[in-house]
């Protein structure tokens, strides 16, 4: 802990000199991060070494196995998050990002290591979903394979939760927002996007089109007749 403590020293010293230009703009002008990312608590998972965002560019929600609970009218940090992010910094794309060898996924996939846990167990039931689609669809995979099918899938699952908040649905059926599924294999230093019209995650590559979930586009359902009566 020492050494942990001993960089916020090295901040004061180093790191904030060097970019106090950026660190003034942000105090005396406020934030406009350009995305709002959802990923898992775990260590090793840093959205911002992902993105190699700077301070004020990545609004961030961590939590065990990058979870979206569905919208409800009973109030929770995760979903506080999104309606702030959306509403009040107008962020136009949200990403949710999973990664291998997910200890939240393992526990999903074995609930015995969930023994003495019972707010983690409670918390996870928001990927019954994904579960119940391994299980059924592929349930010949086992071990590692079975946990990074539940990861892909997971993150496949919370996207449409994402999508149950009224502040995402609604900026989505303007047009003006972009949903993105990510997945972060940690031991081949890759990272996997979800193609929306595929379903598939593929490699992000910088030749090659950005794979997107839900791209943005005003949903034409909103244009028909009912739209031109109440204009």
């Amino acid at each position: 802990m020492n050494e942990l403590i001993g960089r916020v020293f090295s901040f004061e010293k180093t790191v904030f000199p060097d970019k106090g230009e950026l660190f003034h703009k942000l105090a005396h002008h406020g934030q406009s991060p350009k995305a709002l990312m959802i990923s898992c608590a775990d260590s090793r998972i840093v959205p911002e070494h992902i993105l190699q965002a700077e301070p004020g560019e990545l609004f961030v929600c961590r939590n065990a196995g990058n979870i979206v609970p569905p919208f409800a009218t009973m109030n929770g940090g995760v979903s506080s998050t999104v309606e702030y992010a959306v509403a009040a910094l107008g962020v136009s794309d949200i990403i949710v990002c999973g990664h291998s060898d997910c200890g939240a996924m393992k526990a999903l996939s074995d609930p015995s290591m969930l023994d003495g846990m019972p707010n983690v167990a409670a918390w996870l039931r928001h990927g019954a979903a994904a579960e119940h689609v391994v299980s059924t669809g592929s349930p010949h995979l086992h071990g590692t394979e079975r946990v990074r099918a539940l990861s892909l899938e997971n993150v496949i699952a919370q996207i449409n939760h994402l999508r149950t908040h009224p502040s995402v649905a609604a900026a989505i059926a303007r047009g003006e927002m972009a949903l993105h599924g990510w997945f972060v294999d940690i031991h081949a230093g890759q990272v996997l996007g979800l193609d929306g019209v595929t379903g598939q995650f593929v490699p992000m590559r910088e030749d090659q089109p950005l794979p997107v979930a839900l791209p943005a586009a005003r949903r034409v359902s909103a244009e028909g007749p009912l739209a031109e009566a109440a204009e």
